[in-house]
């Protein structure tokens, strides 16, 4: 116990080292935060800068907006499991404050200026969407892995997150402008993949897998937060008129979604009863469904029908796919990542394909240059030098057609599949080694081996806690056996 305890505490610091480290050697203030850059030490007049136009005053709103729902919405959203809410919240705050310090360096290492790493709002809100990937793929490994785990996992993860999403935005210059192909999609099927490597008989069905009353009603706030502020997750990064749409199509795919799943919640559940998993669950798919497409013409008509479609598939997904999952794949999802974020972002990225093989100037105007960069005219044609002069913003692309665009766009999300899969499974096969402190299964969704417990609250884990809750597994993770008995109990 003395070893593991002195794990923990000797694998943070030494990364929190190697951190301070590496920020003093490469990462510097962007001029807009930099006191010593001349344009600070002048006024306007003078031709300094102006600290109205500053960056900040852009994105910070909104970025706050994402940061709330990696430390509150994530955070809240997994404490429904009745004795693991300490480490559900509490890992998350953890793990989320890691992954920042480590996606900075890692996207900086892929983007170096001069040999430096610049950072200003927009690499906190960056750093921010990989935390999202990772705190995802935890979601399908809740409890059934240490805190050490955790941390090796966030680590490699990122490596392989910044990777595929630099590939994706480089070569196959792919839009993702809500990360739902490079951050929602990316981060279930890699968490999915070491579910199944992780696999072990014993994690299915356990008897404190389960949530309780009052342990439900806390997943909510999660949702809540997340669902509140899903428009500004979509919206962050796009500019102008894009940003608006952005929140715009967001703001009705959620509303269609949360309508739909009350409604497909009740058709499936016994008595037309409603599900509070599906309510805590997929009710945000439409945030994901919209993500890729969410600054796209979809017309707000669009943006209700996707978010519905988002709706059933969800809904479906934790009521049919995932007890087949864990039984049939042996692909134990606890938190039901692969029905919130794994196949609503895929059809994310199928519905961007869709629009982006429709997108054409007489719809867009010169903007559809600036939502498909790589649409945009060859360096030194005669179409581009017409295009600079109306809209200068507009930089040479590669000249690219919309179906050349979608086709590199259903590239894009293959390839983040195919990746998060093979990647997910060589992680899984490095957390199986046994210095990671691999949980037994009376450790499993259990907060008493990781965190200090008051008094009254350790007897009750210990004991009169055992019988209350569902008599099933939560319906997040249960098994198809779970599913046919239920059935045969409405017979």
């Amino acid at each position: 116990m003395a070893w593991r305890r002195g794990k923990l505490t000797a694998i943070l610091l030494i990364f929190e080292v190697v951190f301070i480290v590496l920020f003093g050697i490469l990462v510097v203030y962007d001029d807009q935060a930099n006191a010593t850059a001349t344009q600070n030490s002048l006024t306007p007049a003078q031709g300094g800068a102006d600290a109205d136009n500053n960056v900040l005053r852009a994105y910070y709103p909104m970025f706050q907006d994402v940061h709330v729902m990696m430390f509150i919405g994530f955070g809240f959203l997994m404490t429904f499991l009745k004795k693991y809410g300490f480490g559900s919240v509490g890992f998350n705050f953890l793990v989320a404050a890691f992954v920042l310090q480590w996606a900075t360096l890692m996207s900086g290492f892929l983007h170096l200026h001069h040999g430096k790493i610049v950072v200003d709002i927009t690499t906190l809100l960056t750093s921010d969407f990989a935390a999202a990937a990772v705190l995802i793929s935890m979601g399908a490994v809740l409890g059934k892995v240490s805190h050490v785990q955790l941390i090796i996992m966030a680590f490699v993860e990122i490596i392989f997150f910044s990777i595929n999403e630099w590939v994706g935005l480089t070569f196959f210059k792919a839009v993702d402008v809500g990360g739902s192909m490079f951050v929602h999609a990316f981060g279930a099927y890699f968490g999915l993949a070491v579910a199944r490597v992780l696999y072990r008989e014993d994690m299915v069905g356990h008897s404190k897998e389960g949530s309780v009353y009052h342990s439900d009603i806390f997943a909510m706030i999660g949702t809540v937060f997340l669902w509140l502020f899903w428009p500004s997750f979509n919206a962050a990064l796009a500019p102008g008129d894009d940003q608006h749409r952005a929140v715009i199509n967001t703001y009705f795919s959620l509303a269609a979604c949360a309508v739909v799943t009350f409604a497909i919640s009740s058709a499936v559940e016994k008595d037309g009863k409603v599900n509070m998993v599906h309510v805590q669950n997929a009710t945000l798919a439409g945030g994901v469904a919209i993500g890729t497409s969410a600054d796209m013409m979809v017309h707000p008509w669009g943006a209700l029908l996707i978010g519905s479609i988002a709706a059933v598939l969800s809904v479906v997904g934790y009521s049919y796919i995932t007890p087949f999952m864990a039984d049939k794949l042996k692909i134990h999802d606890t938190c039901g990542v692969h029905n919130l974020h794994g196949m609503p972002g895929v059809l994310a990225g199928i519905i961007g394909a869709i629009v982006a093989a429709v997108a054409s100037p007489a719809q867009y105007g010169n903007s559809v240059y600036q939502i498909f960069p790589a649409r945009a005219p060859i360096e030194n044609s005669t179409e581009l030098a017409t295009i600079q002069a109306a809209f200068p913003a507009i930089e040479a692309g590669n000249g690219r057609s919309a179906g050349l665009q979608a086709g590199f766009q259903m590239a894009a999300l293959i390839v983040s599949v195919l990746v998060a899969l093979v990647t997910g499974a060589l992680t899984g096969l490095l957390l199986r080694l046994p210095i990671w402190d691999h949980p037994e299964k009376d450790s499993m969704y259990e907060d008493e081996d990781y965190w200090e417990i008051p008094e009254e609250e350790a007897v009750d884990m210990n004991g009169s806690l055992e019988g209350v809750g569902h008599k099933k597994p939560d319906s997040r993770a249960r098994t198809e056996s779970d599913t046919n008995n239920e059935q045969d109990t409405k017979v």
